[in-house]
């Protein structure tokens, strides 16, 4: 699992991802419903983006996004 801490991290993780897959960003943005200019700042970690958006990136790109207190990874 990597650890996700901020929009650089997330948008790496979508490219590299979707670079595995082979798939342009054009065709991720057709498969995912959104415009490739959404996923081209998705993938540079720009701020601002739609986090319903993003997660439709993720999905659709079969990752899994879980979220987990930071007391439950104390020791």
């Amino acid at each position: 699992m990597q650890t996700i801490i901020d929009t650089k991290s997330l948008g790496l993780l979508i490219r590299q991802e979707r670079k595995s897959q082979k798939l342009t960003q054009e065709q991720l943005a057709g498969l995912t419903g959104v415009g490739v200019r959404f996923v081209r700042e998705l993938e540079a970690g720009k701020e601002s983006c739609q986090v319903g958006r993003a997660l439709q990136v993720v999905a659709s790109l079969g990752l899994t996004v879980a979220i987990r207190s930071r007391r439950e990874s104390a020791p």
